[in-house]
């Protein structure tokens, strides 16, 4: 048969692990008696600063010379080597890891970058307290934090989630570690698929874990040891197909498919809205940028997969119509005030942009050159790396390299699919 050359070729992203899995996958493995094996972990700064953070807790890990496996030995209790934990930037860890001490024996400090140090803790430590942990925390409720540990007994509580969904994640899997029963009242919840993924990985390693309404209980059956792989990271990923629907080419992610436990593979869904074909499978997604360009002029709610908003955000100016989200008011406690950040470089940008405490609009136009504040900021840095490329508009990165936090090839990766993106140099 010869060959169709009528379409450009299928571009396949190599995308790396998902943040989310990796770390929760080990403290999982930590928390399980036995040793796991994680095929195709996330190697970034927030997974190296997780399991570095492991160690410090007395867990010991290993790693295959090309880190295809990470090796995680757990007891299957808490942990018993009390000392000063260093989280890094890693809000898993500070929202994780504190939970997980506090089932353990001997006192614990938490504390991170300054950055970190600013996120909220509040609603987890102040839960942590009713279950009768013996807690010191920074005011607010935030790192550094100290945790003079006894173990814990379970109970009920109520857990207000409305800020971050890692305050319940954290206490739930460090829940089959408990005494007794643990019963958990949500009366709030924001980013609901990342719960789903913490109970699917909590019964993958073997916890009880039950759901009605909004409460949650969960025995204390502690964890089996087990192998598990890590899938791409869909968070990721929605840049590379965000650059296939700025550029009209078609961009593939293997291992990225229909049986996801990452509810962000929905942005690919969301870009239909902008006139892109989306084909998810059971292996893998597609994404063909519409020939005519996006298509505007819609409102759509980002609140269950905040994480990609500003990836819609950085390449709506090049819609035809506006394009509004909303839901969003906690992206504005992440790394950045997400929110704020991504209105401010777009105006930098020559974009007009309406903002509101939980919603950005954001309206048609061609940017023009500006330097791009990245709050040392991940998100922001690939997002509006997608703009340039997208628009052809030289946008400056001053500070490319804080990819490394969940991808630090991003920039090597985009430019191998798409030759005319220039690979930024300039480092903090």
């Amino acid at each position: 048969m010869p060959l169709d050359t009528s379409r450009p070729p299928v571009l396949s992203a190599r995308v790396p692990g998902s943040k989310s899995l990796t770390n929760r996958a080990l403290l999982l493995a930590a928390a399980a008696s036995g040793t796991s094996g994680l095929w195709a972990p996330l190697v970034s700064d927030d997974t190296v600063a997780f399991r570095r953070a492991l160690g410090t807790l007395g867990i010991a890990t290993s790693a295959t010379p090309s880190d295809e496996c990470w090796e995680v030995t757990g007891n299957g209790v808490g942990p018993f080597a009390p000392g000063r934990v260093w989280c890094a930037d890693a809000g898993t860890a500070a929202r994780f890891l504190p939970p997980f001490a506090a089932t353990g024996r001997g006192t614990f400090v938490f504390d991170g970058s300054d950055q970190l140090r600013a996120r909220p803790l509040g609603p987890l430590t102040r839960t942590l307290a009713r279950l009768g942990a013996d807690v010191q925390a920074a005011p607010g409720g935030g790192l550094p934090l100290t945790i003079a540990a006894n173990g814990l007994a379970g109970g009920r509580v109520e857990l207000d989630s409305g800020l971050s969904s890692q305050y319940l994640s954290g206490l739930l899997m460090a829940a089959p570690l408990m005494g007794g029963p643990l019963t958990v009242d949500v009366p709030r919840l924001v980013s609901r698929p990342y719960l789903d993924m913490t109970i699917a990985l909590m019964r993958y390693f073997g916890a009880e874990v039950t759901e009605t309404g909004g409460t949650v209980e969960v025995a204390p059956t502690g964890y089996t040891a087990t192998d598990f792989v890590v899938e791409p990271d869909a968070s990721t990923a929605s840049y590379f197909f965000a650059a296939a629907a700025v550029t009209g080419r078609t961009v593939t992610v293997p291992g990225l498919g229909s049986g996801s436990l990452q509810g962000d593979l929905g942005f690919a869904e969301v870009l239909r809205l902008t006139g892109a074909e989306v084909e998810i499978g059971d292996h893998a997604t597609t994404v063909t940028g519409p020939a005519g360009g996006l298509t505007g002029g819609f409102t759509v709610d980002m609140g269950e997969i905040s994480d990609t908003f500003m990836t819609l955000a950085a390449i709506a100016p090049l819609a035809d119509g506006p394009v509004t989200i909303t839901g969003v008011a906690h992206a504005r406690l992440k790394e950045s005030d997400r929110i704020a950040a991504m209105a401010a470089n777009l105006r930098a940008c020559g974009i007009r942009v309406d903002e509101t405490p939980e919603s950005l609009t954001v309206h048609p136009g061609l940017p023009r050159p500006a330097l791009i504040d990245c709050h040392r900021d991940h998100r922001i840095a690939m997002s509006f790396a997608v703009l340039g490329l997208g628009s052809g508009v030289p946008l400056t990165l001053d500070d490319p390299g804080c990819v490394a936090k969940t991808f630090p090839e991003f920039h090597t990766e985009l430019a191998r699919l798409f030759p005319l993106y220039e690979v930024p140099t300039k480092e903090k």
